[in-house]
């Protein structure tokens, strides 16, 4: 590979933030982040679990890392993160908002309808996806209106972009995020230049924790959602989490600094196939 590409897709000795890397697909993404070269703060509930992940990643790649215990919806908990990342690296140069989820009552059962619709559980999907995107970046992110310098990465998916049936409080919640990322894209160039871009990641159907039960059996075989699923995607197969990988080093890297307000499927097809 030439030193020309290997500059234009380094992260080397960036500092960059994931919430929720924890999660499968957080996880990886951190990984990824910390194989370019950054070095990796992982935003998390669970920190024992967080720091177990720094450790690995520190072993792996040699870059320094930090494990920070936070709740996204908690304004609170997140200045405390904030003071101490910036105690470590007293800089911030990437936020990667991975931190998001479903609840079972924002989901309609088969057995149920749009008016049965647990409103509780609903707005704590909006709460975690929007707000646990928003304030992380107020938090994390202030100090860009001086350096001018930065990227965010936020998380979107499939169900803001097409009607899929049953996840209707993830759908919506997810649609605010692209809303998001494109008003504050636009916001952000305008009113302190083309060095903060901000660009959101919208996978198609990857096997995680919270959908597992949906779209495979205990023996493994497909639900009928997950048959629903595979017949929907020309690839014919879920996808695999350290397949965002390639798409979110190149949005976060030089690569990569014309783009700001994008949303990019990385989904196998889902969203370009019509069923014929």
């Amino acid at each position: 590979m030439s030193n020309f590409i290997q500059q234009q897709f380094s992260l080397q000795n960036k500092v960059a933030v994931v919430t929720g890397g924890t999660g499968i697909l957080g996880c990886e993404m951190a990984r990824a982040l910390a194989g370019a070269g950054a070095k990796v703060v992982i935003v998390a509930r669970r920190k024992p679990l967080a720091e177990e992940l720094i450790n690995t990643l520190e072993t792996e790649f040699g870059q320094e890392g930090l494990a920070v215990a936070a709740d996204v919806t908690d304004q609170k908990s997140l200045e405390d993160a904030g003071r101490e990342i910036e105690a470590k690296f007293k800089t911030i140069d990437i936020l990667v908002n991975a931190a998001g989820g479903n609840m079972p009552g924002a989901v309609i059962q088969p057995h149920q309808s749009f008016f049965d619709l647990n409103l509780t559980d609903f707005h704590k999907v909006l709460d975690l996806n929007l707000r646990g995107s928003l304030l992380p970046t107020l938090i994390f992110c202030k100090g860009w209106s001086t350096t001018k310098q930065g990227v965010i990465i936020n998380i979107s998916s499939m169900t803001a972009q097409r009607a899929i049936t049953r996840v209707m409080g993830y759908s919506l919640a997810k649609a605010s995020i692209d809303s998001f990322t494109k008003w504050l894209s636009v916001e952000m160039a305008i009113k302190y230049g083309e060095g903060i871009r901000v660009n959101a990641i919208a996978p198609g159907f990857f096997i995680t924790e919270q959908n597992r039960k949906l779209l495979t059996n205990e023996d493994g075989s497909l639900t009928e959602r997950g048959q629903k699923v595979i017949t929907q995607t020309p690839m014919k197969r879920f996808g695999n989490a350290d397949e965002l990988t390639g798409t979110l080093i190149w949005l976060c890297s030089e690569a990569s600094k014309f783009v700001t307000g994008t949303v990019v499927a990385v989904d196998g097809g889902f969203s370009a196939f019509s069923g014929v």
